[in-house]
């Protein structure tokens, strides 16, 4: 996984800046050491500032970290390009990231493992992510991308995997699409003002695209697969090897977490507010991804099979080293 606001927009663009340092809004952590929960073990947690993180934040406001013997330090980065790095350099004990930027970490031999479950797709038409045309575009259909110039936030990752995959099972050349690189937050602009054709947005930029008269071409997690799981919590198998209790805590903890945010909608609403800069407005209108333990495998395989037919790996992934 190498990485992944008009008056909205401006507030929302200091979300990778949000919340640096730790996440414990109702001091769980420090809660359980009061009481005599004995020693709490400190862990780092790299994480990015977005609704997809929401179910860590919560289960940390909730305790089941600390009920775990654990003492969380989220971390906030920018992007994925620095939470691998911070896996590989230690500054992180976890990390979240998604899948294909996973992948290529291991297809360059670095030997992470998932440790849980981040975030799925809704498998609805009524996703977080989609890729988006103005309004009065010709564009009526994934196929017609083949040609056009559409943007993703990282080249040669799970966004033009996905699109790629969908529009060649529409009909369309998939190596037709002139993929570039734009931001999430500067997405909707780009394709207000015509520098792309279409635009690949996840939530809250999606949302507000929408609202301002884009239509969805293709709802592109979904449409590939709608059991895909999108992105996971790791860290290196070197680190599982000289500590599996750790792994175990923070697994437990983690998937609690995940069970706790499905079952918790508003809660997951109320906790983004904590750590990112989305108004209350907006955070009522996002959809939200699917959070759930279990991580489907062939939808992963799918993935990673794709992922090596348009050139984003070299070979195919070992699951069984990369999924928990």
């Amino acid at each position: 996984m190498k990485n992944i606001l008009k008056t909205t927009v401006a507030a929302i663009a200091v979300l990778g800046l949000a919340a640096c340092g730790s996440g414990s809004p109702s001091g769980g952590a420090d809660d359980a050491a009061a009481s005599g929960g004995g020693q709490l073990t400190p862990v780092t947690v790299g994480v990015i500032p977005i609704v997809d993180t929401a179910p860590i934040w919560l289960g940390d406001e909730q305790g089941f970290f600390a009920d775990e013997g654990l003492d969380l330090d989220i971390q906030t980065a920018s992007g994925g390009a620095a939470i691998i790095p911070g896996i590989q350099s230690g500054s992180y004990d976890f990390a979240f990231s998604n899948l294909v930027s996973l992948m290529v970490a291991n297809d360059k031999g670095l030997d992470m493992k998932i440790v849980a479950n981040g975030n799925s797709t809704t498998g609805t038409d009524h996703d977080f992510g989609a890729v988006v045309v103005p309004g009065d575009s010709a564009i009526k259909s994934p196929k017609d991308l083949a040609g056009k110039k559409v943007s993703v936030n990282n080249l040669s990752n799970i966004g033009d995997t996905t699109i790629k995959n969908v529009v060649e099972e529409d009909g369309g050349d998939p190596d037709a699409i002139n993929f570039v690189e734009v931001g999430f937050p500067d997405a909707p602009a780009a394709l207000d003002n015509g520098v792309v054709d279409a635009a690949w947005i996840l939530d809250p930029f999606l949302t507000q695209s929408v609202d301002d008269g884009a239509r969805v071409i293709s709802n592109n997690f979904t449409d590939f697969d709608p059991n895909l799981d999108i992105a996971a919590y790791f860290t290196s198998q070197e680190s599982l090897d000289k500590n599996p209790e750790l792994g175990e805590k923070f697994q437990r903890a983690m998937n609690k977490s995940l069970e706790f945010a499905q079952e918790n909608p508003d809660k997951v609403r109320d906790i983004v507010g904590t750590y990112t800069k989305i108004d209350a407005e907006t955070r009522k209108k996002l959809i939200l991804p699917t959070f759930r333990v279990e991580m489907n495998r062939e939808a992963a395989q799918k993935l990673g099979d794709a992922a090596v037919k348009y050139g984003t790996l070299q070979k195919a992934p070992d699951l069984d080293a990369l999924l928990p």
